[in-house]
């Protein structure tokens, strides 16, 4: 693992040289770091991989591909969207949005520790910000009502004319969704940490982007719950559960976060010195008391500090800030790349369905070898918690895919009914199982 991590470098030109070799490797190389941390934090062993990353000063690099990834999604990609483009395979285009999820995720399980957040030094302006555009992403979409996608069964027909780019357009609006949830969760960490982080990371939470009144529109308007029909349902570990009436006031792990993150923000007091207070915010924050029921108390019983708080706050000025004269950083890897880029990007995205994003036969084989190396599935296995369910309707599964061994199903209605959405990931694997059979032959 540690040869891996030595090879990780600062790729801020990935919007230009996504799937090119150096930016493969790259995906490789944290893909495989974060399935090794994320089985570290599952197990509660030493965090080796926290530890690594700190230690060879590679935590700067995950931020800054990550910025990298999400100005790729926005600037490149949309306009390839726009495109008349159908690929023979749609592969490359989701491992390139899939990596954006792959970093935040790894992110997200080292951050939670102090020595992270300063080991990130002035990249942690960036990932704030990161934080604040996500966040703000899921407020627009609950405030649009625009709902995330479920997986339900489909008629064979209309799967089968169901185009690779229209799938593939779903599965980025699903992967967005599941990584703004992932921001709400570094951010909080963040805020865990803050009082030990510089006084402009201080300032960029509490006044540039106003983290609390962001918190308290979560709150308000939470995008990870839904009512369909009388059926409440909320986002819980990836995925949409439905909520029985006795356990609807029970706060999911997301919510919880929302909620420590509050508090840390409101009655940290470095954040108490510092957060400039006008009649707006007051506003905003004391919403927050309709909310405080005693069945939050009794979950998070430090919420009563934050109740009293608000109590205080309502009938009274709150006090002038003490900001001083501070002289800001500014976050540099997002305007970085975006100078460097300017008028670029449709011929980037032109360049990209042209070459990478439209590979070869042999291309192909090649990223199907390595696509097997990385997912090896002995490593997959590991990290799943729960028995198998079925890929189409979510029952308990007992049957994989006879070909690939990959996918489950809970009866050959649904293998059938699933075919035409599983075949060509399949068949990659597939490859990829004869490519390493022939070479350990030849």
């Amino acid at each position: 693992m540690e040869p891996s991590l030595l090879l990780l470098k600062a790729v801020t030109n990935m919007v230009v040289s996504a799937h090119e070799t150096k930016w493969t490797k790259q995906h490789e190389y944290v893909e495989k770091l974060n399935m090794q941390a994320v089985l570290h934090a599952s197990a509660n062993e030493d965090e080796y991989i926290k530890e690594l990353l700190i230690q060879h000063e590679k935590i700067p690099v995950l931020i800054s591909d990550l910025i990298c990834s999400e100005i790729w999604q926005q600037k490149v990609f949309s306009i390839i969207k726009r495109m008349d483009f159908e690929p023979h395979t749609t592969i490359p285009l989701y491992i390139s949005l899939y990596h954006e999820a792959t970093l935040v995720n790894l992110l997200e399980t080292i951050l939670y520790h102090k020595e992270p957040c300063e080991a990130a030094a002035d990249c942690i302006l960036d990932m704030i910000d990161y934080c604040y555009r996500k966040i703000t992403y899921l407020i627009a979409r609950q405030e649009s009502g625009e709902e995330e996608e479920e997986a339900t069964p489909t008629k064979t027909s209309s799967i089968e004319e169901e185009r690779g780019m229209e799938e593939l357009k779903k599965q980025d609006r699903k992967l967005q969704f599941d990584i703004s949830i992932k921001a709400v969760s570094i951010l909080r960490y963040i805020t865990d940490h803050i009082a030990e982080l510089s006084l402009s990371v201080t300032s960029r939470i509490l006044n540039t982007n106003d983290f609390p009144c962001l918190l308290v529109q979560l709150i308000e308007n939470p995008p990870w719950t839904k009512y369909r029909n009388g059926v409440l349902k909320k986002f819980i570990d990836g995925k949409w559960h439905t909520v029985p009436s006795k356990e609807r006031m029970r706060l999911t792990k997301i919510e919880g976060q929302v909620w420590i993150a509050l508090f840390n923000l409101l009655l940290g007091p470095t954040c108490q010195e510092k957060y400039e207070f006008n009649s707006h915010n007051k506003a905003q924050i004391l919403k927050l008391r309709a909310h405080l029921s005693e069945v939050i108390l009794d979950q998070i019983p430090s919420l009563c500090d934050l109740q009293r708080y608000l109590s205080h706050l309502s009938m009274m000025d709150p006090p002038s800030s003490k900001t001083g004269l501070v002289l800001e950083q500014v976050p540099e890897v997002w305007e970085g790349i975006l100078r460097a880029n300017e008028g670029k990007w449709a011929a980037i995205a032109k360049h990209q369905v042209k070459t990478v994003f439209n590979p070869s036969a042999a291309a192909i084989r090649e990223q199907a070898r390595r696509f097997a190396e990385t997912y090896s599935l002995d490593v997959l296995e590991n990290l799943i918690t729960e028995p198998p369910k079925c890929a189409v309707c979510g029952e308990p599964a007992t049957k994989r895919c006879s070909r690939c061994q990959n996918e489950w199903y809970c009866r050959r209605e649904c293998q059938v009914q699933h075919w035409s959405k599983h075949k060509q990931a399949c068949q990659l694997i597939t490859a990829s199982h004869t490519i390493k059979t022939n070479d350990k032959t030849s």
